[in-house]
């Protein structure tokens, strides 16, 4: 057979192969009986109609270069962060202070992850190798800890490396050789590869992992061929599902907490929600402001309770998006004292309640201690208090006097203890019993205080 008939045979494969990736899509499209909206109506019953920020303080801290990735303890109190001078730094998150210095063997670090019990931290980059250092280690004589297990086996530069969760033997790490692999760190070992001679796997370079915090089996990989792919650790030989539509680079991906769903961020400037039992995608968040149109995502993460999104951007913009409504909440990077260059990573604390980010502009600041004031509203609780908002309007108009009192009290900021229980005055962030309820979707529309996670502040 000649190369000419060789190549026709290429292009009809490729016409076929797209036409019925097309008709796939179709297909899935008429099976879509629901949105993202219903999906987390029937999760949750309650949800807001308004939320907004009050960033009490920014915790800064300085490095020296820029940097491109961190990771959090699964204690809160402490960061680990990667620069371009080829050094690991562990922060005290609560005070900003360094407690650790780790000098790379290579200093083209991209990635870094602690371990479980945060005794341990893992780095890689365009060395190709993944390196582990316990930070009880004795340091040498110049001070340095060494290097306590080498990874090797990639052909690639490491991209980005997770520890499995609950494990401090087992890591995954993804790479430019477009393969993910699954490490044994007691013996060095790779357990498996994900993808490259099996033709079944990511076509171009493997940027990002997620591991499923329910399900440590699976876990997530995005590529720069514009798709994520959801693997089992068990079957290395094929990958379970591929999500298609992005247009750009997978920079990252991120599961959803409950593991059933998982997010993702783009060159193509967009982040998206996907489902890992249909292979549908949910919701897309796109932002288009002209000149930023541009703009690429590089980061993301979700919220604990997985209403909020949290994504970083090229050109210093660090949105959190209402995963429900797909609109904007809050720039970040709109905020005093935000990062002056691209976001390069961010995380969310074990128990959300702070949020770390990275740049280019060699700072990592953490805001924390977020109030977020919402509107609660509940489907039922909605009728009722049409309902009851119609009796009090005849009550009014007949009694005329009294029931005008609640009114009155409230143009003077003050709380009818009946028709007022449970909503917050302003300024003083005090909340009544019946405000309490408002969170098991009990009773009707009220004003609470809630943290990142939709948890009461106060008790």
């Amino acid at each position: 057979m000649s190369v000419t008939e060789l190549k026709e045979r290429l292009v009809a494969a490729t016409e076929t192969v797209n036409a019925l990736s097309e008709r796939l899509k179709q297909n899935r499209l008429l099976l879509l009986d629901t949105d993202a909206r219903f999906s987390f109506a029937q999760i949750c019953l309650v949800w807001f109609s308004v939320i907004k920020f009050a960033v009490a303080g920014y915790a800064s801290s300085q490095g020296r270069t820029p940097v491109y990735s961190l990771d959090w303890t699964l204690e809160k109190n402490h960061v680990v962060s990667a620069s371009q001078d080829g050094r690991l730094i562990v922060w005290n998150a609560l005070t900003s202070q360094k407690t650790h210095t780790i000098k790379l063997p290579c200093a083209w670090v991209m990635t870094c992850a602690f371990s479980p019990t945060g005794q341990s931290v893992a780095c890689g980059g365009l060395d190709s190798v993944c390196s582990i250092f316990n930070l009880n280690s004795p340091t040498d004589r110049d001070g340095n800890i060494p290097v306590s297990r080498t990874l090797s086996g990639h052909k690639g530069y490491v991209s980005c490396c997770q520890y499995v969760p609950g494990e401090e033997t087992h890591l995954i790490t993804s790479s430019g050789d477009r393969t993910c692999v699954l490490w044994d760190i007691t013996t060095g070992q790779r357990t498996s590869v994900f993808g490259s001679e099996f033709q079944c796997g990511h076509t171009a370079d493997v940027l990002s992992v997620s591991i499923n915090g329910s399900n440590s089996r699976t876990f997530l990989s995005g590529s720069c061929d514009a798709t994520a792919l959801l693997w089992d650790t068990r079957v290395a030989s094929r990958a379970v599902r591929t999500f298609h539509g992005h247009e750009g680079d997978v920079n990252a991906v991120k599961f959803f907490p409950d593991g059933n769903r998982f997010g993702t961020g783009s060159n193509d400037g967009t982040c998206r929600l996907f489902d890992i039992r249909t292979g549908h995608q949910l919701q897309v968040y796109s932002q288009q402001n002209g000149d930023n149109d541009d703009r690429h995502v590089t980061s993301i993460a979700f919220s604990t309770s997985g209403r909020l999104l949290f994504a970083g951007y090229s050109n210093g913009d660090c949105y959190v998006w209402d995963t429900l409504l797909a609109k904007v909440v809050l720039n970040l990077g709109s905020l005093q004292n935000s990062h002056e260059g691209r976001i390069s990573c961010l995380g969310l604390s074990s128990d959300g309640s702070a949020l770390c980010t990275g740049s280019w502009d060699t700072n990592l600041k953490e805001a924390g201690d977020w109030l977020l004031v919402a509107v609660w509203k509940d489907v039922e609780a909605e009728k009722k208090a049409a309902e009851k908002a119609a009796k009090n309007a005849a009550a009014a108009a007949a009694l005329n006097v009294e029931d005008y009192a609640g009114e009155e009290a409230e143009e003077n900021g003050e709380k009818n203890d009946e028709d007022y229980a449970g909503v917050e005055a302003e300024g003083n962030g005090e909340k009544s019993d019946e405000g309490d309820k408002v969170a098991d979707g009990k009773e009707t529309a009220e004003i609470g205080e809630i943290d990142v996670e939709g948890r009461s502040v106060t008790p």
